[in-house]
């Protein structure tokens, strides 16, 4: 022990005139040369450690695990395992570079497969096996264009697509589902969600929007068709908030001028209709003349009887019988011939009598019929009414009291507040028959703000958390200087006294010692002034001589 206590002030005393150097250089060298020393110190580190690994990918299943690995070992690139197997580390000058080779090769591919099903058929595949590896592939292309969205770390999609067939009643709408796996914190806003089901059902044929249903991994139904729920989806809730701002915004924007900005307010209610309606009609106008109609079909039928013989007869089976074969009577051929002379002069004096005659002479039945058809007047109308119509507007306005000369506020007069509710009138787009309503009221506005307690006034509750604020970074600071600045300052920049000793007895032994010396220093310095001033005064010769030796000495140095 006592050797070692003798060989460590040797030591200190060996490195003294190196440690006093350094004493007397100035403060910023000092401090680069820290800096150079501690940037020597990192770079060693660095050098020693190696190449720097990075996640190439995480969260990998183990097929895509074990093919990457295998793709990795050909392509001759450093792999190893982070966080207990779940991350795949690469070089980190390798990490773009071999994502891009492995990209090249289709992986990773997910859970999900795409169209890429398709290019492995098989020979002899059914008709069913190649419709499911088709309807596969589909939902693996949707999944992955979903997983595309910053908001959605994984998805799944199932189609429900029935078979056609040729009976059009019995046809089915195909139907999807889809499963989104949101990462931590985020959530889809309502358009994100409209995209999605937009997406899905322009992809399939014959799918609707209405059909598409979206889950999130809490089990939360993200889609509902159009009106459930609240009565309007989001798209209706913006139009009609759109409709009655602008309202707002033009009766705003005529009244601020003329009384002054911040003494109006208005506010308007749009109640809309969003049902579809589809209408056709079918109308007849009334019949026109005969002379101005067009002729569709016309019909004539003309029926003339003359001479007719009644029925005579027994009504029976007897009378049903056919006649007898007539029998002619034996007469003189001579009278024959005469008979039949005359009975063709009384048949062509018959002729000549219904010729000439008004009226025949004989029984005559006559009938005609006459049908006309005309062509009718037919209008078809198909009218489909827009979405989104106006049913009643509703608008309230508060108009401030106006100040007078002395500063007195006073209601409007009435003559301007009737000038004042025409133009609202006509911003709004009043319309009586519609049922809109109007109210225009003048009252002296109320501009106290309600008193708030100190410790909840939002101005001293951040003027509080900025205090507190600069308080914490302010004991840190001291707390800093007191355990390390401190420290470091007296430990570099004030003179060094190493004292070891055993105990109290050395260390005031040491201090007797050092200001003896210190004594003896002095002593010494007035002996040589004292003897340099009897010098001079007994020989300033030689003293010059002296001086003048040390200046040329310094100019010639």
């Amino acid at each position: 022990m006592n050797e070692q206590v003798a060989a460590t002030p040797a030591a200190a005393a060996r490195w003294a005139p190196y440690l006093d150097k350094l004493r007397t250089l100035p403060k910023p060298a000092l401090m680069g040369a820290g800096a150079a020393l501690i940037a020597l110190v990192v770079v060693a580190i660095m050098w020693t450690r190696g190449p720097e690994y990075r996640v190439l990918f995480s969260n990998l299943s183990e097929r895509d695990g074990g093919a990457i690995v295998a793709a990795l070992g050909q392509m001759n690139v450093p792999y190893k395992f982070a966080d207990n197997g779940g991350a795949l580390m690469v070089p980190a000058n390798r990490v773009h570079e071999t994502r891009l080779q492995l990209a090249s090769q289709g992986l990773p591919r997910g859970g999900s497969v795409g169209f890429e099903l398709l290019d492995n058929a098989r020979f002899g595949a059914s008709q069913f096996a190649e419709q499911i590896s088709y309807q596969r592939g589909l939902e693996g292309e949707l999944a992955r264009s979903i997983e595309a969205m910053h908001s959605v770390q994984g998805a799944r999609v199932h189609l429900a697509i029935p078979r056609q067939t040729l009976f059009v009643r019995e046809r089915q709408s195909p139907t999807a589902s889809v499963l989104v796996n949101l990462y931590p914190g985020r959530s889809l806003s309502d358009s994100q969600v409209s995209a999605i089901a937009w997406l899905v059902s322009s992809s399939v044929p014959q799918l609707t929007v209405d059909n598409v249903s979206i889950v999130d991994q809490t089990g939360r139904l993200l889609s509902s068709p159009a009106g459930a729920g609240r009565g309007m989806d989001a798209d209706q809730l913006r139009y009609v908030r759109e409709m009655e701002q602008r309202t707002v915004e033009r009766i705003l924007g005529l009244l601020n001028p003329l009384v002054g900005y911040g003494n109006v307010h208005a506010q308007a209610t749009a109640e809309m209709d969003f049902s579809q309606r589809e209408q056709t009609s079918e109308i007849y106008k009334p019949n026109q003349e005969p002379g101005q109609a067009a002729i569709r079909s016309q019909q004539t039928s003309d029926s003339q009887q003359v001479g007719v013989t009644p029925p005579q007869g027994v009504p029976g089976a007897l009378s049903n019988q056919p006649p007898l074969n007539p029998v002619a009577p034996i007469q003189n051929p001579q009278n024959a011939q005469q008979g039949q002379n005359a009975q063709n002069q009384n048949g062509q004096a018959e002729q000549d009598g219904q010729a000439g005659a008004a009226q025949p002479a004989g029984p005559s039945n006559t009938r005609r019929d006459n049908t006309t058809n005309y062509e009718l007047d037919r209008t078809i109308s198909h009218v489909k009414q827009a979405v989104g119509t106006l049913n009643r507007l509703s608008v309230a306005v508060v108009i401030n009291y106006r100040p007078d000369q002395d500063g007195v506020p006073q209601p409007l007069p009435q003559e301007e507040l009737d000038k004042l509710t025409s133009l609202v009138r006509e911003a709004m787009g009043y319309s009586e028959a519609r049922g809109d309503s109007l109210n225009v009221a003048n009252s002296l506005f109320n501009h106290a703000e309600p008193e708030i307690p100190l410790w909840r006034d939002p101005d001293n509750i951040a003027l509080a958390k900025q205090l507190l604020w600069y308080l914490v970074v302010g004991l840190i600071l001291l707390w800093l200087w007191r355990s390390i600045a401190r420290p470091l300052l007296r430990r570099h920049l004030e003179p060094a006294v190493e004292a070891i000793a055993e105990g109290p007895e050395q260390a005031e032994i040491d201090r007797q010692a050092a200001a003896a010396a210190r004594e003896q220093q002095l002593s010494r310095y007035e002996e040589n002034l004292a003897l340099a001033r009897k010098m001079a005064q007994e020989d300033p010769r030689a003293v010059a001589l002296v001086l003048r030796t040390w200046i040329e000495k310094d100019g010639k140095q």
